[in-house]
């Protein structure tokens, strides 16, 4: 069983082409990345609202897409996108995920995971970032 960190992307980005785990510039993203390299998983990736799953090296260009945009119907297709990329590097049934990430983001991934937790379920961003910093 492996251990994967899923962390949503954010809409403070760097405005120029970068690694993904560099892209995000605001607090909560960097915060999340270190709890997450904490947490010693086997692999971290980015829940992108543009690109689905992103390797934390891949080089992308800024964006400015959210899910919290998108309709039921997109995010539903989003999410079977994801669904899709995340079978090609993890098993659904038998890896444990860990969600930084808001419930947009996990809401139509989380039927199809069978291990799964959410540290920061019904935080609001001041205290996860709060709870972060500790």
């Amino acid at each position: 069983m492996k251990k994967i960190v899923l962390i949503s992307c954010v809409s403070q980005k760097r405005a120029y082409r970068s690694k993904a785990k560099d892209l995000y510039i605001s607090a909560l993203f960097k915060k999340n990345l270190t709890y997450g390299r904490r947490l010693n998983p086997d692999a971290i990736y980015i829940l992108s609202a543009k690109f689905g799953l992103l390797n934390l090296e891949t080089e992308i260009e800024p964006y400015n897409l959210t899910l919290n945009t998108m309709s039921a119907a997109e995010n539903r297709s989003w999410a079977e996108k994801v669904l899709q990329q995340l079978s090609k590097v993890a098993d659904l049934i038998q890896d444990h995920f860990i969600f930084l990430a808001g419930e947009k983001y996990r809401r139509n991934l989380l039927p199809h995971l069978t291990f799964y937790e959410i540290p920061m379920e019904g935080l609001t961003i001041g205290r996860q970032l709060h709870a972060l910093s500790k």
